[in-house]
Formats: C-alpha cells, sequence, structure tokens
C-alpha cells in the first residue's frame, strides 16, 4: 500500500488539527514513484487510505474558523492532491501493464473513487464554505491568481450542481456515476478488441512494401504466439506502415477495416455505451441548466460556448475545402495513371498518396527512418529544450514499470531538481495505442509564494510521464522512427514541459490543468522545430555511418510538409464536427449511431467510407473518460492557429534565441492556469491571436 500514498511533507495531520485517517502519515517519495513494486492489490488499500484523508481534509474546509485563505481556499485547493497523484498512477499503470488483474481492480475501484469526487462540487457545506470566505475582508483584497482562483472556483461549483436541490444533486451524482463506469469500460473494450484481433500471414509476398523493422516486428509477434510467418496484429505502428507501404491491396483492406470496425461488434462492443454517455451528458446538461453538453464544458475554455467553436471549425473548413477537393482530383487522377484503382478505396489513399509524395518530392519515408534513431532523437531533443528553456535533460536511476521505459532528471541552470519523467514510447499488447503525457505530480512550492504572482514560487520536483505506441527494436536493430513518430515525440516533451516547468503557488492552476483549447499550445509548438536544419542535424544521424541528412532532403522534406495539407486538416476538421456534432442535442431521432457518425465524417473523408467503419465506438479522445476530449477535439485546431503564431516569434528573433524562449517559458509554460489563457498569449506575442501563420505554415494561404 505504501507505494501508493502520497506526499511530499512530513505533517501527519490535516488541516484542522484532526488526526489523519487511517494509519498516520501519508508519505509520497517526492522525485521516485517505485513503479517496479506497485501491484494491483496495492491499490485498494491505498485508496481506502487517501479517499478518507481527502474527507478529512475537506471536513477542515467545513468547518474552519475563522475564515482566512489558508484555512479555507488554500486547504480546499490540495484537499484530495494525495488521492488525485495514488489515481493517476492506478491509472497509468492500467494504460502500460494492462492485464486481468490491473483491469479488475480498476473497475472495481472506478465507481467509489467516481461518487467522490462527483460529490465535491455538489457539496453545499463546501460551497457556503467558500462562498463565507468570499465574504470577508481578506477574500475582497484578493488580486492575481488567487482572485482568479476563487472566482473560478466558486463559478465550477454553481457550474458542477452545489445550487441543485437535493434530488437534483443526487441525479446528478448518479450521472457522473454512471458516466465514469461507462467510460473505464469503454476503454476496456477498445483494448481488448484491438488485442484481439490478428491476422497469420506465411506467404511472405503479402508483405510487399512493408519496411523490414515492421515486418521484424511482425515476425517477434508470431513467434512469441507459436505460429509461423508473421502475425499482424492492430498494433499503430504496423497499421501506418501497412496502409502506407503494403503492396498487398487485400491485406490493405484487411487491416483497415479491422482497425476502423473494433469495438463495434460483441464481446466488445461500444455502441450501446457511446448512445447511453451521450444521452447522460445531454441529461448533465440540462439539468445544470445548459442548452447542451458542449455549452457546459466549454463555458470556461477560450472558445466559451459550442456557437464559437462551430463558427472556428466553419471558417477553418471553408479555408481548407477548396485545395481539399483539389488534392481529391489530383490524387485519384495520378493513381490513375500510374495503374491504380479508381475510384480510390480508403484503403488505397493513403498508398497512393505516398507513392505520389515520393514522386514528387523523392522522399521515401521509410528510407528517412535510418536516421532516425531513436536515442539520437532524444539526444537532439533534450538538447533544443536545454536551448531553449535552459534545463538539463540527464538519465535518472528512478525505478521504471518496464524495461523499455526510461526515467529522467530534468535540472535547471542552477543545478535545482524540477523534476523527473519516465519515457515509455514503443508499441507492445499490454499498453493502449496512441501517445500521451501524464503529470503525476505537482512539486509543493518550496518557498513562501507571493500572492500578487509577481514573484513566481519555486518548487520540489514535479513527476511526468510520456507514452507513445512507436516503433520498437526488432530483429536486433534499434528503434528505427517514421518522421511522423519524431513529431510525436516533440510533441509529448511539449506537454511535459508545461508541466515540468510549472512555478504556480496553488496545486489546481499548476502545470496543464488550463482551459483545453489552450493546453495544446505547449505540445504543438515543438513540432515547428523537426523540420528546420539546426534541429534536424541535432536529432538525425545516420544510425550506421552517423551522416547528417542530406540538404536535398532537408529541403524536400520541409517542402513536402505541406503535401496534401488541406486532407490532413480536413480530417482533423472532421473529427472536430463529429464531436460537436454529437454533444450539441444528438440523440436517437437523427437515426443510427453508427450510420450518423459516418455520415458526418464522410463530408471530410478523401475516399468513401464503407458501411462497417465506426469511428464512434472507439474514438477514445470524446468517450474513454466523462469528460476528456468530449465537446473538445476542436482545441487541437485551435491550438495550432495559436502554436504557429507563437512559433512566428521564435522565427523572427531566431530558432534558439534565449531571449524569446525564457519568455515562453515564463509567460506561458509557468504559469499553468494562474491568469486567463488569452492574457497568458497577449503577453507572450503582444497581440491576440491571427491565423494567418495557421494557413500559411498549412500552404492554403
Amino acid at each position: 500500500m505504501q507505494q501508493l500514498l502520497s506526499s511530499g511533507s512530513n505533517d501527519a495531520t490535516p488541516p484542522g488539527g484532526e488526526s489523519a485517517p487511517s494509519g498516520g502519515p501519508l508519505t509520497w517519495l517526492r522525485s521516485e514513484i517505485p513503479f517496479a513494486d506497485i501491484r494491483p492489490e496495492h491499490a485498494g488499500p491505498a485508496i481506502d487510505t487517501l479517499l478518507a484523508d481527502a474527507e478529512a481534509r475537506l471536513d477542515a474546509v467545513r468547518h474552519a474558523s475563522p475564515r482566512t485563505w489558508e484555512s479555507t481556499a488554500a486547504t480546499f485547493d490540495r484537499a484530495t492532491e494525495a488521492l488525485d497523484r495514488a489515481w493517476a498512477v492506478i491509472g497509468h499503470m492500467r494504460s502500460v501493464v494492462h492485464s486481468d488483474a490491473w483491469e479488475q481492480v480498476y473497475t472495481a475501484l472506478i465507481p467509489r473513487v467516481s461518487e467522490f469526487y462527483a460529490r465535491i462540487p455538489l457539496d453545499g457545506s463546501l460551497w457556503r464554505a467558500l462562498a463565507e470566505y468570499a465574504e470577508t475582508p481578506e477574500a475582497q483584497a484578493l488580486t492575481g491568481h488567487r482572485r482568479r482562483f476563487l472566482d473560478r472556483t466558486l463559478a465550477e461549483f454553481r457550474r458542477n450542481g452545489a445550487a441543485l436541490p437535493p434530488e437534483g444533486k443526487a441525479q446528478l451524482a448518479g450521472i457522473l456515476s454512471e458516466l465514469a463506469q461507462l467510460a473505464t469500460t469503454f476503454s476496456h473494450n477498445v483494448l481488448s478488441a484491438t488485442a484481439a484481433w490478428s491476422l497469420d500471414v506465411t506467404d511472405p509476398a503479402r508483405l510487399e512494401g512493408v519496411p523490414a523493422p515492421l515486418q521484424a516486428m511482425m515476425r517477434d509477434a508470431a513467434e512469441a504466439a507459436g505460429v509461423e510467418g508473421w502475425r499482424v496484429t492492430l498494433a499503430g505502428p504496423l497499421v501506418t506502415a501497412i496502409l502506407t507501404y503494403g503492396r498487398d491491396r487485400a491485406l490493405r483492406e484487411e487491416v483497415w477495416r479491422g482497425y476502423s470496425a473494433r469495438a463495434s461488434q460483441p464481446p466488445h462492443d461500444n455502441t450501446g455505451i457511446v448512445s447511453r454517455m451521450l444521452q447522460l451528458r445531454q441529461e448533465q446538461a440540462k439539468l445544470l441548466g445548459f442548452e447542451h453538453f458542449a455549452d457546459l464544458v466549454l463555458h470556461d475554455r477560450m472558445a466559451h460556448d459550442a456557437r464559437t467553436a462551430i463558427a472556428f471549425v466553419d471558417r477553418m473548413e471553408a479555408a481548407a475545402r477548396p485545395a481539399f477537393e483539389l488534392e481529391i482530383a489530383e490524387l485519384q487522377a495520378w493513381a490513375r495513371a500510374q495503374g491504380g484503382p479508381d475510384p480510390l478505396a480508403p484503403w488505397d489513399v493513403g498508398f497512393w498518396s505516398e507513392r505520389q509524395r515520393e514522386a514528387l518530392y523523392d522522399i521515401d519515408q521509410e528510407a528517412l527512418r535510418p536516421y532516425f534513431s531513436f536515442d539520437q532523437v532524444m539526444r537532439g531533443l533534450f538538447e533544443l529544450v536545454h536551448r531553449l528553456y535552459g534545463v538539463t535533460i540527464q538519465a535518472s536511476n528512478a525505478p521504471s514499470w518496464h524495461s523499455d521505459a526510461r526515467a529522467y532528471d530534468v535540472l535547471d541552470e542552477d543545478g535545482t531538481t524540477l523534476g523527473v519523467f519516465h519515457a515509455d514510447f514503443f508499441s507492445r499488447p499490454t499498453k493502449r495505442d496512441g501517445a500521451w503525457m501524464n503529470g503525476l505530480r505537482i512539486g509543493d512550492p518550496i518557498h513562501a509564494p507571493d500572492p500578487t504572482g509577481l514573484r513566481p514560487p519555486q518548487h520540489g520536483p514535479h513527476v511526468g510521464v510520456i507514452c507513445g505506441d512507436l516503433t520498437p527494436p526488432a530483429g536486433g536493430r534499434p528503434s528505427l522512427l517514421t518522421f511522423r513518430e519524431v513529431e510525436t515525440i516533440f510533441h509529448e516533451l511539449g506537454h511535459l514541459m508545461h508541466h515540468l516547468l510549472t512555478r504556480t503557488e496553488l496545486y489546481r492552476q499548476g502545470g496543464t490543468n488550463v482551459a483545453w483549447d489552450f493546453v495544446e499550445l505547449p505540445s504543438q509548438i515543438m513540432e515547428n522545430w523537426c523540420v528546420e536544419r539546426e534541429v534536424l542535424d541535432m536529432i538525425a544521424r545516420h544510425v550506421d555511418t552517423g551522416e547528417r541528412l542530406p540538404d536535398e532532403i532537408v529541403d524536400r522534406l520541409r517542402r513536402a510538409r505541406t503535401f496534401r495539407a488541406a486532407t490532413t486538416m480536413m480530417r482533423q476538421l472532421g473529427f472536430c464536427r463529429v464531436d460537436l456534432e454529437l454533444h450539441t442535442g444528438w440523440d436517437p431521432s437523427r437515426g443510427d449511431l453508427l450510420d450518423f457518425g459516418r455520415s458526418v465524417l464522410a463530408r471530410y473523408a478523401p475516399a468513401p467510407l464503407t458501411p462497417d467503419h465506426t469511428m464512434v465506438t472507439w474514438f477514445s479522445h470524446l468517450f474513454s473518460d466523462p469528460v476528456g476530449y468530449a465537446a473538445g477535439y476542436y482545441s487541437y485546431q485551435w491550438a495550432a492557429v495559436l502554436d504557429a503564431d507563437a512559433f512566428s516569434r521564435f522565427r523572427e528573433a531566431g530558432l534558439f534565441d534565449t531571449g524569446v524562449g525564457r519568455a515562453f517559458r515564463e509567460q506561458i509554460l509557468s504559469r499553468g492556469d494562474s491568469e486567463d489563457p488569452a492574457a497568458l498569449f497577449r503577453a507572450f506575442m503582444g497581440r491576440d491571436p491571427d491565423p494567418a501563420a495557421h494557413l500559411a505554415r498549412s500552404g492554403l494561404k
């Protein structure tokens, strides 16, 4: 149990002077979490202790006297911090060492944990305690981040049902608890359906065109399963490689259909779960006085309401659609001239697009792999963030959860340890797909903060993780990455810097706890450096010869970045649209759920979708969490406008300009949610965002 218990201080008593429940001091290793020692059976006892501890701390808020910042607002800020940390670790372990045991314990615990969190914003006594404090002279005089925290906390209580009558609160608590359970089942079904699909290939001709490292990965999978030949799975790198390079059209079709129909059939069918989650979300919104779920969740984000988000998507679509339709026609004509199928099917688009790219720009993406060994990319990326933000990243001895995972210490210019993070980037059967960053711990401030916010606090070590499903080492060769995988690493490290460079007094304002349409700015801006010659010299060295990427390839790579950019943008806008359509009042009267989702996405697809395409059943961004990116997927495009605009300042001053880098660190990365994100952006750029840079970068202006 002790492995999951939290703590940064030695104070054994919660605020208010009562004894901590269930066993005295709660201890949390400040910069090391003993992942290798954490077992599923530790989770239940830890959560028992930490639920009791969090309740005791909330009770201290309820009964604090006199009402002061420290006794009320500050105590509320960190009341659930220990529980948050342990629950994040449990969820993380479930994602990276997935097993029946972890699934069972997570499924057993989530109703209790969800019910606890759901009760907080419904708790009238907590709301009254904060409201009483808000009336004191001390509270009336608050400014800066403390003023923002109190105002937003009270607004969040109102928006989450604190003003509801008892029967309304009970209804809302039931909705939130059921949503949490459904989200867990949704994720489990996606994982299980993905793992359940496989195709064994014995004829090597069927794998013609598939890169050798991926063939080695499939042979390793076959050997592990005790079968002959090669085992094709739905691991992300394999799906991408086969659809992009596989010359066997029938194999491409099998893989595309298997991937696009996941979690739509028993025993892992998510159709009913998605429908029920949409119904519950709409009930939640109506109960809280909003027209629909999108308005509820966007109320405190940069867009503020669904109308603004939809208008933004409309504007971006209007800019992209003419070029998108031209790209479709050009690809079809080019494929036809090369003897390809007419019309193109969905499993043809990636293959013929890559052939067209190779012809236009003479770039074989697979031929680039030897230049992007995982270790070299990481070394170069660490050098980049050192130049930009003044931090040093070095290997750590902190224990991790798998042999693939590596730990790193992050040091500031004066040698202070800012934090530690663990990187686990390689695909494997026991890990969820996709790429992500989790902040597992926001370190405690280690000197008295300045309430005005003029002097941000120093912090004890933060802890974070970055994970992905990139191409693993295979056949005795190191991990060799595609350029898109390189961009993924840069993206996730950007999120990580947002977490590790936090300097906020308040826990709930730290790290990536910002508006979701702002959270992608620190990650997406990092991708801009990937195609710059100076950075490529740092990350791209041939694994065998050590030579740098030739100039002509760099030139073609940069020009190719806008290749079919409208198609890429329209794909993302399709995800935005289906998300907003589903969360602005969808109900069964609008038709079959899967048909509806497919009909929306079809308007943004470069080839007609087949009837077995069921993306909504595996759209984890929307349904693997009670909220997640639901009604917020537009954030990626919104943040693309912000990141392209912000990067223009680096381009004007110099890619490694320390003044601009430090300004971005101090005005964006370190500030969390301590100030309105629009104000933070204006502080960095000196003006409001301009979409021109994003459209120009995409070749659409």
